[in-house]
């Protein structure tokens, strides 16, 4: 074989490997669209680009990233939980009244609302995986369950101290000045522990769906559970680990919500379940990838908090941010879906 003919595979293959301009634009869409937004905000209201503020989107977004995460590992088998953003204000009223009514500290209360969300995820796997309920009536339901639940013990009352029980006894106990500190203390003074938080949730579950063994099994659930359970995985685990794992994340955002407001808000959660989905549908965006991901999720929920801090900085109706989230959100996944259906049809 020539010298000439040798060279021909390698140059196909770098011409396979050569990225063309309408899929770099794919790829970067969503980054694109969320530099534009900042240089936009910025020179509108320059207060935007202020390190503090910065700081308070991220803090701002880290319960719907820690959330969203949640989300799209229920996505990634296959699935998706409805019931996260009640999972969330459940959580919040549980920590509340484990401290003021049942004088817990932090170091109690905790673990015992981690366990509680991930007792509702255990619930959610049992109706899904064993009954064979479909994943959405099945996560509605814990949610319509739930939303009315956590109202019961106070009689739709929220939670703070010296609250009147439904019986005429007064709650004697209080917020654990430590849980607060889960909500409000920073590092250095600078960075918000909630986003410190939301940065280990990320890594962590970034390289555990990314580059373990456990994670290419879920989307190999969500892309073919036949072919999957033929080649020896036990879906029943696989799908029962992320509904409880989804159901871990929103107690811990919920949590979180309660030591910053430091009180049980019966209507703390009342966006968290929308926002979190928007962060993880976004995420199908990012990089291009058109399927869940952990790193596209929490890109955009920083996504959603630049575009609605820098809506509320310049004193937007707060009645026309959802739908200029949503034309957003359109754009976003037209952008990217769209491009690759265009060259094809083309």
């Amino acid at each position: 074989m020539s010298e000439g003919t040798a060279e021909i595979p390698e140059q196909i293959r770098q011409a396979n490997h050569r990225i063309s301009p309408q899929e770099l634009v794919r790829r970067g869409a969503v980054f694109l669209l969320l530099l534009a937004l900042v240089i936009v905000f910025s020179f509108a209201q320059p207060a935007f680009i202020n390190i503090n503020n910065l700081m308070s989107i991220l803090q701002a977004v880290s319960v719907v990233a820690i959330i969203g995460a949640g989300v799209t590992v229920t996505l990634a088998i296959g699935g998706f939980d409805l019931s996260v953003g009640a999972v969330a204000a459940s959580s919040v009223m549980a920590a509340s009244y484990a401290m003021i009514v049942w004088n817990l500290n932090v170091y109690e209360t905790v673990p015992l609302v981690l366990a509680f969300g991930a007792s509702v995820g255990l619930a959610n796997a049992l109706l899904i995986v064993r009954l064979r309920v479909p994943d959405l009536l099945a996560t509605l339901s814990t949610m319509f369950l739930l939303t009315g639940l956590q109202l019961i013990p106070t009689a739709g009352r929220s939670i703070s101290v010296g609250l009147i029980l439904p019986d005429g006894t007064k709650a004697t106990g209080k917020v654990d000045p430590a849980f607060l500190t889960i909500g409000r203390s920073s590092l250095f003074g600078t960075v918000p522990f909630p986003v410190i938080l939301m940065l280990v949730v990320a890594l962590v579950l970034f390289v555990l769906t990314e580059r373990t063994r456990l994670g290419r099994l879920l989307y190999a659930t969500g892309g073919n559970e036949a072919a999957t359970r033929l080649a020896g995985a036990n879906i029943t685990r696989l799908k029962t680990f992320a509904y409880v794992l989804s159901g871990v994340l929103a107690s811990l955002g919920g949590i979180i919500v309660a030591a910053r407001v430091g009180r049980g808000d019966v209507s703390s959660g009342a966006s968290l379940l929308m926002d979190s989905v928007a962060a993880s549908l976004i995420g199908f965006a990012v990089l291009g990838l058109r399927r869940p991901n952990v790193l596209g999720t929490t890109i955009g929920a920083v996504f959603v908090g630049v575009l609605l801090n820098g809506l509320t900085m310049l004193n937007a109706p707060y009645y026309t941010q959802d739908f200029i989230k949503g034309a957003v959100l359109v754009g976003a996944l037209a952008l990217t879906y769209g491009i690759g259906r265009s060259k094809a049809f083309g």
